[in-house]
């Protein structure tokens, strides 16, 4: 399990491992989330295009979609797929 140690400014350097598998580079930025349980995650937000090209193509419509709905439509996708 890879494991930090936060310094005295509260900053923690990510392990290679982890870094490795979220895909994050020098400057990404990342989201922590606490949970209902006391745990936390930590996620990616930044995306490459390739990552979410084409995750709305099933949302075939003739009218136009809101800002709000795509947004919530784009959230589903992306739990879906875990990114």
């Amino acid at each position: 399990m890879p494991l930090s140690t936060i310094t005295s400014k509260g900053q923690i350097t990510v392990p290679k491992e982890v870094r490795d598998v979220l895909g994050l580079k020098t400057g990404d930025r990342v989201d922590f989330r606490l949970e209902k349980d006391g745990s936390a995650r930590m996620l990616p937000l930044s995306r490459k295009v390739s990552d979410v090209f084409g995750m709305l193509s099933h949302y075939k419509r003739k009218q136009p979609v809101s800002i709000k709905e795509m947004h919530n439509n784009l959230k589903k996708a992306f739990k879906k797929k875990k990114i």
